[in-house]
């Protein structure tokens, strides 16, 4: 039931907003309007300061990129969640935004 609520608020924002809408929490949810996807990356080591800002200058690059919004916003998310999952080998508690920044480079830079 509480997915289901959650659909339906990402959802509404959506349609009353337009754009892309992304609800980050235990189980980001992203809705373009077309379809909701579900980042189910992460870890609670995320819920400290700056992991928004760090989340959205993700989403902004892609966008620089020329990625859609919509799947800038699904890349972002699971990019930034699967960083804070490898960051998290050495421990969640006391993890900071910038601890990601080495994972988010050899994610989207991986060598063949």
């Amino acid at each position: 039931r509480p997915l289901e609520q959650h659909h339906a608020a990402v959802s509404r924002l959506q349609q009353r907003y337009g754009g892309v809408v992304l609800l980050k929490g235990a189980g980001s949810l992203i809705c373009d309007g077309q379809c909701i996807s579900l980042c189910d990356e992460g870890n609670p080591g995320m819920a400290s300061g700056g992991m928004g800002d760090l989340l959205s200058g993700i989403i902004a690059a892609l966008l620089a990129q020329g990625w859609s919004a919509g799947m800038a916003a699904r890349l972002g998310a699971v990019i930034h969640a699967e960083a804070a999952d490898l960051a998290a080998a050495e421990g969640e508690r006391g993890m900071l935004a910038s601890d990601l920044l080495p994972w988010i480079r050899r994610l989207v830079n991986p060598t063949p």
